[in-house]
């Protein structure tokens, strides 16, 4: 499982907008509702539900939500670089500004344990994330994250 398997540059949020955890799921949802065609209110009520059992923010300004949708065919993710960080009631209570969310079929069992340990490993990376951070476009940010991946092996 790769990242570019995931995500596309149309995937990528550069400066999302969002004042709350909720404000910035919905923008997420939106913006994958776009790429796939399911409907937004769909995207956004499984990512809420997620949320409910705990937390997706990891830590470190980094969340990863995620969910399993029946209508979603493949994998699929929307990386998101927040304007400011918000809080995610994140495990070390910091803010978060570093959001990669993940749709995945209801059948997709290991594939979507496998992408989110995936994204997991990319985004515990500091160097990674200290250049997500100070990148300024979608194209550079996109290039990183393919670029890590594959320098990261499988």
């Amino acid at each position: 499982m790769e990242v570019t398997d995931l995500i596309t540059p149309e995937s990528v949020i550069l400066n999302l907008r969002a004042t709350s955890k909720k404000q910035a799921l919905q923008e997420l949802a939106q913006r994958a509702a776009k790429i796939t065609g399911l409907h937004e209110r769909a995207i956004f009520d499984v990512l809420l539900e997620r949320e409910k059992l705990g937390t997706t923010g990891v830590g470190a300004g980094v969340a990863i939500p995620h969910g399993k949708l029946d209508a979603v065919e493949t994998l699929c993710g929307v990386f998101a670089k927040l304007e400011k960080p918000i809080d995610f009631e994140a495990i070390d209570e910091r803010p978060v500004d570093l959001i990669f969310m993940l749709l995945a079929p209801e059948s997709a069992g290991a594939d979507h344990l496998k992408a989110l340990a995936r994204i997991s490993r990319l985004l515990r990376d500091e160097t990674i994330c200290t250049k997500l951070r100070g990148f300024d476009t979608v194209e550079a940010i996109y290039a990183l994250l393919i670029g890590a991946d594959e320098a990261g092996g499988s």
